[in-house]
């Protein structure tokens, strides 16, 4: 499905072209730094060499373009991409300068060119990302967005474009028969809908719009349908928000049926057979590296562990995995041996937990048997976390959806994780936002989102969560 963004293509425009004067100033100073570094053709025909360099870059751009004129980009998302321009643009400028008569060290390429690129191309996405959402904020590239209808859903649709304000959203309000309850002072009621009907029929409404979302029930098609014939006069972008019943959004995916669009319900990715695979490949591959990296220091783990703390290297206990079925997940030990494991978490200050173990939990380090849990196929290396079975049967009785967690295979680490919603859960709102976080990945899963949730978490090493305990 397409991916609402309201980008500037301006901005984006004025972005690609930083790439390009980039790219011709390192190429300038690699050919001052001495050769070696690029094909030697750039030293004998540095024109034609810059003209290949420009070509293989605007080929790259074409595939992997910047993203960051849309109004959600984060800086997170945008180091994947800078790395896909990067490879494209590196690979075809080596291979197209050997074929029309280069030569030079392909190392010297690999390890100078390709990583000063990459480098400096995230350097510029940061600056450009910053100043973007300064001008943004200071009332820049501004979209002014008009709700319809008093339906908590559009409440939520504000708070969320209303969450950062460097996007550039200025609501000017809602219309509707009744105000939303406890809504935000600066959420103002603008009228009744047949106020708003009065208006768009003299044309009188005072601020220009960009983007008007509407919820209001079927009933009402005829408003709609009124609404959405003066969005198309006025070049406004409509958009119809479903209503929500409780804390419920029905979430259908449109598709095609001969001549008419149907919403059928959403169907997760890793329910395609390909990207099960592509998964399931990966944790394969990923597992079977890291546990040869970790082999080595497997006795020293162990050796800490014995000295802090008497019993068994390993901890094992049963979880709920994939269907709901039950699995014993492995861990290095990092509490004394106790009665309670099974049944009570860890919290902050928990007598239970020895030094070494302490720290194992806050950098991860006790997860790493998990991979032979990859490996006999009862985890994923991303994924909803697995719980013990005490809370398994505990939640699915508080919380609704609970149990669509264990449609996807559990993970080492997952997407609730690395957003905030990792250690203990005082309160039941906390396990709400980790089962919806780990719906949201269920049905949102790509492998390049597993590649972010697994970079994030590797920081997390570096820097440890002041949850993980």
């Amino acid at each position: 499905m397409k991916t609402n963004s309201n980008g500037s293509e301006l901005i984006k425009n004025l972005v690609i072209l930083g790439d390009f004067v980039l790219l011709n100033v390192l190429l300038l100073i690699f050919k001052q730094a001495g050769p070696g570094i690029l094909p030697n053709f750039f030293e004998t025909s540095p024109k034609t060499e810059l003209l290949v360099g420009n070509l293989t870059l605007l080929i790259a751009e074409y595939f992997f373009h910047t993203h960051i004129h849309e109004r959600r980009e984060s800086f997170s998302s945008v180091w994947g991409r800078c790395l896909k321009l990067c490879l494209c643009q590196s690979i075809l400028f080596f291979v197209v300068s050997r074929l029309i008569g280069g030569s030079g060290g392909f190392f010297n390429f690999v390890f100078y060119y390709i990583p000063v690129f990459y480098i400096c191309l995230l350097l510029f996405r940061a600056i450009e990302l910053y100043i973007l959402r300064r001008y943004r904020q200071a009332g820049g590239n501004t979209r002014r967005v008009l709700f319809i209808g008093s339906d908590m859903a559009n409440e939520a649709i504000y708070n969320d474009l209303m969450s950062d304000p460097t996007t550039g959203y200025k609501v000017i309000g809602y219309y509707s028969n009744f105000p939303i309850k406890d809504a935000p002072d600066d959420f103002p009621h603008l009228g009744s809908l047949s106020e708003l009907q009065d208006l768009i029929e003299k044309n009188e409404i005072g601020e220009d719009i960009h983007d008007v979302f509407c919820c209001l029930s079927h009933d009402m098609g005829s408003y709609i349908t009124n609404v959405i014939n003066w969005c198309d006069r006025q070049v406004i972008h409509f958009y119809y928000v479903p209503r929500m019943e409780g804390n419920d959004r029905l979430k259908l995916k449109p598709e095609i049926f001969g001549d008419f669009t149907l919403f059928t319900n959403f169907v997760e990715p890793l329910a395609n057979r390909t990207n099960r695979f592509i998964k399931r490949t990966f944790d394969i591959v990923f597992s079977c590296f890291a546990l040869i990296l970790l082999l080595p220091f497997i006795p020293i783990i162990a050796l800490m562990i014995k000295i802090q703390s008497p019993g068994p290297l390993l901890f094992k206990q049963k979880r709920t995995g994939l269907n709901g079925d039950e699995f014993y997940c492995y861990k290095f030990r990092s509490m004394h041996v106790n009665k309670d494991a099974d049944t009570v978490q860890a919290t902050k200050d928990d007598p239970r937990k020895f030094a070494f173990g302490n720290f194992m939990r806050k950098t991860n380090i006790d997860e790493f048997p998990q991979f032979f849990n990859v490996l006999r196929g009862d985890m994923s290396i991303v994924g909803p976390r697995p719980h013990m079975l005490k809370h398994t049967e505990q939640y699915s009785e508080l919380i609704d959806k609970y149990m669509v967690r264990h449609f996807s295979k559990p993970g080492i680490t997952g997407w609730a994780q690395v957003t905030g919603f990792r250690g203990e859960t005082e309160k039941l709102e906390q396990m709400e936002g980790r089962i919806k976080k780990d719906i949201w990945y269920i049905e949102n899963w790509s492998f390049w989102l597993d590649i972010k949730i697994i970079a994030l978490t590797a920081l997390s090493i570096i820097k440890p969560d002041k949850n993980a305990y």
